[in-house]
Order: C-alpha cells, then structure tokens, then sequence
C-alpha cells in the first residue's frame, strides 16, 4: 500500500511491518498505540522504525492511518481498562 508520511512516499505491507518491527522492543505507551503481533507500540515509535525519520518529523495521525488501512489494531488515548473510582470501604475499588 502506498501511503504519505511527512510529506514522503512509502510503499508500505503488512509483512513489511511485522518484519520490520520484529525483535523491537516497546517503549512505554503513553498515547496512542498500535497493536504488532502480541505487542502494543507506541504509534511514534512505529513511525519512526518504519520511515526511519524523526519522530518530530510525522503526525501520529499519519501512522494510524496507514496502519489501520494495512490491518493492525490501533487505540486512541484514554483506552485503557475499565475505569475506578474512590470506594466508600478502604481498599475497595469500585467499577465504573
């Protein structure tokens, strides 16, 4: 699939990906993510190993888009678990 990313052409697979990001470990997600294989990566971090560019150089927005077009699970901010509130009881957390 060809895709732009910082203004530059790529021509881009899904096994392209995989081998590219394969034997990468993950950083710490803190945003956005994309799901490769079993591991969740930072959508920065695949953009950069993919283009080889800087991070500063691309938009996550960018990278989400080619990956989900290629197929690969992506998540947005705040999607972690089910949410937790204070609970009345010490020690208890209550589901939301």
């Amino acid at each position: 699939m060809r895709c732009v990313i910082a203004r530059f052409p790529f021509d881009l697979t899904r096994s392209g990906v995989l081998e590219s990001m394969k034997g990468v470990k993950p950083e710490q997600v803190t945003g956005e993510s994309v799901i490769i294989g079993r591991r969740t990566y930072p959508v920065k971090q695949v953009g950069q190993v993919i283009t080889r560019q800087d991070r500063r150089d691309f938009s996550s927005g960018e990278v989400v888009r080619a990956m989900t077009q290629l197929g690969f699970t992506c998540r947005g901010l705040g999607v972690p678990g089910p949410l937790q509130q204070a609970s009345t009881t010490p020690g208890i957390p209550v589901t939301v």
